[in-house]
């Protein structure tokens, strides 16, 4: 049977219904966000703490309708997930002299954070799913190894029941970043429930979004005090903001990473949307893999959890990393947005090896702090280098992206599912 004519080629376009943005809550937003909002305007209570009326603070009822959602117990919400992550670390203890291990495929932000907390990230692999792989954090702890920061990439579930098995024989902290995964589970229980913080993101790419914002979630009260008093200098919020503190290691210097009342009143109203934005992308992202699980020449990348993947996007692996630009380019021209993964040329903030800044040991100061930290005798200096996680890049390289926005049809899945065989039968 012969292969139909590639779009590329001058055959008919596969798909030809428009591509939406992936914006999940943010297309969503409606009515319910709009009245949120205006109350708060309308009450003219725009800081939590303090304010002209006597009202409920927004941002503290989304702490409480998300700690229950998740099923945590404190839930703390943030300006962005980058302040949640540097508090969490600071409220766990990690500090100078401290190495705390990341994944190489993660947004910037999650190492940031690590020099942040005046701690030295150590990069990791990642394996077949695309999320940190425990065998290399096994290899890359030290006696100056604090923590590792955990990445639920992509909308998937780490390995857990490694990782914490690690964590607990080496006495490590576990952080989860689950900014790309709101709502992704393991086993049954949502990410971020299972190390000592959970953070999250609500910037407007994120499933439920304000624009910006973040969110942590613990089940230790001490650890929720102390990313309180990070999260704000002022100790606002504290029974007595002027009292002695009530127990060692309560009140500290920190920073603000204090979440308004408008991007409460907004998180409120999505937070309601999401489990049918997660349900309606991970629908979505099942139609097209039922139709190209068996397709010669591609491999839909693998979980540890399928049934928690959150569905954001859907990515297979191509058997050489020369068919992934031609693949992507015979994608497009079918009329599906698509992308490949790692191209040493083209700076990605996602991947380690573009992370010049941490791979050049750059600091804003004549200081090389915490590079160049007195405290850091239990280990030999780490070393970067844009080659060291060779698995991470090989991984990458053979990967093609596809975004799943929620507001596409079960047709668009079809012609997505069609565009993916139909370019697989001629270059996979």
């Amino acid at each position: 049977m012969m292969s139909e004519k590639l779009a590329i080629h001058g055959g008919p376009k596969a798909k030809t219904t428009e591509n939406y943005p992936m914006y999940p809550g943010g297309l969503e937003i409606g009515d319910e966000e709009k009245r949120q909002v205006l109350e708060v305007l309308d009450n003219q209570y725009l800081f939590r703490y303090y304010g002209p009326a006597n009202c409920e603070s927004k941002v503290k009822r989304f702490e409480q309708e998300f700690a229950e959602k998740m099923g945590a117990k404190y839930a703390l919400a943030t300006s962005s997930c980058t302040g949640a992550l540097i508090s969490s670390l600071v409220a766990c203890g990690v500090g100078p002299g401290d190495e705390v291990i990341v994944s190489g495929y993660t947004f910037f932000a999650s190492c940031a954070a690590i020099v942040a907390a005046k701690a030295i990230p150590v990069i990791a692999e990642v394996d077949e799913t695309l999320t940190i792989d425990p065998d290399d954090i096994e290899k890359k702890i030290t006696p100056a190894t604090k923590g590792i920061l955990v990445v639920h990439m992509r909308g998937v579930p780490c390995d857990m029941d490694r990782i914490m098995s690690i964590a607990k024989k080496h006495k490590l902290v576990v952080i989860e970043d689950c900014a790309q995964a709101v709502g992704a589970m393991y086993k049954g229980k949502f990410v971020g429930t299972f190390g000592d913080c959970g953070c999250f993101s609500f910037q407007y790419h994120k499933t439920i979004t304000a624009g910006e914002g973040g969110m942590i979630i613990t089940n230790d009260k001490r650890l929720y005090d102390r990313c309180m008093s990070y999260h704000d200098t002022a100790a606002c919020w504290r029974p007595d903001r002027f009292a002695e503190q009530r127990y060692e290691g309560e009140l500290f210097c920190g920073s603000n990473f204090r979440m308004s009342e408008l991007t409460g009143a907004v998180m409120l109203a999505q937070l309601q949307r999401l489990d049918g934005l997660n349900a309606r992308m991970r629908d979505h992202q099942h139609r097209i893999i039922e139709q190209i699980k068996n397709t010669k020449g591609i491999k839909v990348r693998p979980c540890y959890d399928a049934e928690g993947d959150t569905g954001i996007c859907l990515m297979f692996y191509l058997d050489s990393k020369d068919k992934v630009e031609p693949f992507v380019d015979a994608l497009k021209a079918e009329g599906v947005n698509a992308a490949g993964v790692f191209n040493a040329g083209i700076p990605d903030w996602h991947i380690y090896a573009h992370w010049k800044h941490v791979i050049d040991k750059k600091t804003p100061t004549e200081v090389n702090c915490p590079y160049d930290c007195p405290y850091h005798t239990k280990a030999e200096p780490v070393e970067y280098a844009p080659d060291m996680n060779p698995n991470t890049l090989e991984y990458l390289g053979r990967v093609v992206h596809l975004d799943i926005p929620p507001q596409m049809s079960d047709e668009d899945c079809d012609m997505i599912a069609k565009a993916i065989n139909k370019v697989a039968a001629v270059l996979a």
